[in-house]
């Protein structure tokens, strides 16, 4: 038992000195650095909670973290409002399926890089198709550049449609593992497509729902790319989300210490945006045992 066990950890031993060289290293290592000064050519000095002082009392943070909340919030509800609807949709029987299915999932191919570009100038005032389309039918342009709330829109707009198909993914395949005896049962007892989704479809797929929402959830409140491609947290910082201000605090303004205790508040925050998801996600597991 002892060569065997030897043995085994002797497979895994790879796995997990990799996993500690790229996770649990560096971890530590900001962990270290957010109660330490440092910049480019000095040496750390520790100042104990210095940094999340500095941190905690910037009103540029709490704006940022103000707007992740807000755009995290709507992102991933609407996403589940939207995967769900095509998740039960395509359940349902679409024509072309296979080909909807491509369509559908086609934008998580593409990179974020690749997606903003294109966002940007459709979505451009002056020879945008978006901008023109909107002009036409007499709506007001998203003026992105210039105005924060229309800055925000188009960033939760272009995340929806970046990271809409894992959500739809998720749910899709959860709702096909749902077994068909109970809709024929439902359908026998004269149950309507509504009872049939409330009393059936929906309880069935809470877990589904949750761990979908946990997911995005976590990837949302890191959103970077979209932001900064964008608007660069402009105009006069008014989009700025939390992990923008990292990246500012860090190679701008060369402040490493608050950036790792950014990073740790980040950290903090995801997981108490996440703790009633666990909670649900705990309970309706227990209810199914």
């Amino acid at each position: 038992m002892r060569e065997a066990l030897a043995t085994r950890l002797g497979m895994i031993a790879p796995a997990q000195a990799l996993i500690a060289a790229v996770i649990a290293g560096p971890a530590l290592y900001l962990v270290w650095l957010s109660f330490h000064t440092s910049s480019y050519g000095a040496a750390a000095v520790f100042v104990g909670l210095e940094n999340y002082a500095r941190v905690l009392g910037d009103a540029y943070f709490w704006r940022a973290l103000a707007n992740t909340a807000v755009i995290v919030l709507v992102v991933v509800h609407l996403e589940l409002l939207l995967g769900l609807a095509m998740a039960l949709l395509f359940a349902s029987g679409v024509p072309l399926r296979r080909v909807m299915l491509a369509v559908v999932i086609a934008p998580y191919a593409v990179s974020e890089v690749a997606a903003v570009v294109m966002w940007r100038f459709m979505t451009d005032p002056d020879v945008g198709h978006v901008s023109a389309l909107l002009r036409a039918v007499g709506l007001p342009m998203l003026e992105w550049s210039v105005v924060p709330a229309h800055g925000m829109v188009l960033v939760a707009l272009l995340s929806v449609w970046l990271h809409l198909p894992f959500t739809f993914l998720i749910l899709y395949a959860a709702r096909l593992a749902l077994p068909t005896e109970l809709y024929e049962a439902a359908r026998i007892d004269g149950a309507t497509g509504w009872q049939a989704f409330r009393r059936i479809t929906l309880p069935l797929l809470i877990p589904a729902l949750l761990v979908a929402a946990l997911f995005r959830l976590i990837f949302a409140f890191r959103l970077f790319s979209e932001v900064w491609l964008l608007t660069q947290g402009g105009p006069a910082r008014s989009t700025e989300v939390v992990a923008v201000y990292l990246y500012l605090e860090a190679f701008r303004y060369n402040a490493f210490g608050a950036a790792a205790a950014t990073g740790w508040l980040m950290v903090v925050g995801s997981l108490v945006l996440a703790a009633p998801y666990l909670w649900r996600l705990k309970r309706a597991a227990r209810d199914a045992a």
